[in-house]
């Protein structure tokens, strides 16, 4: 029998598993990279759902699960890599099939200059781009939101320079 829980979850990710994806391609370079982080992301947010307690929306919730598991993965990948094996890291840089269809070349563009910035301004950039206000983009990142306008603001600066 299908309970309460399960079908939230359900729904939670009907509604925003593509946000997520989103958000996870923003913090892991290769496609399996995401999808294993997605999962991770997917795990976790059904481990914390008994624990929502409505102090936040859902959405501020998930997003902020999504980036805390993020930011763990690139804590261990920084662990095993060194810098140097991630200068020569070759990457192909071709859209494959699927982005070809879903998203225009500005598009693809804009989000490999987004992957490239650090992560404190790809984050904020990436949250706002879901649709997450000042607010709750600082909830979710846990710094002010006087902080998320000022690295919102460097980060479209830095964008700029790269388009």
């Amino acid at each position: 029998m299908y309970g309460d829980v399960e079908r939230r979850f359900d729904a939670l990710l009907a509604e925003h598993g593509a946000s997520l994806g989103r958000l996870a391609a923003s913090y892991a370079r290769a496609a399996g990279e995401r999808e294993d982080l997605f999962q991770e992301i997917a795990i976790a947010i059904w481990q914390a759902l008994p624990r929502f307690r409505g102090e936040c929306s859902e959405r501020t919730f998930l997003f902020r699960i999504a980036h805390n598991r993020g930011i763990a993965h690139i804590a261990r990948r920084r662990l095993l890599t060194t810098d140097i094996d991630d200068r020569f890291e070759i990457e192909d840089v071709r859209p494959n099939p699927e982005q070809i269809v879903a998203t225009g070349q500005q598009d693809q563009r804009l989000l490999e200059a987004v992957r490239q910035l650090p992560v404190a301004y790809r984050q904020v950039v990436t949250l706002t781009l879901e649709g997450l206000s000042y607010g709750e983009i600082a909830e979710v990142l846990g710094i002010t939101e006087s902080n998320v306008g000022a690295r919102l603001t460097r980060a479209r600066q830095m964008l700029r320079r790269q388009l």
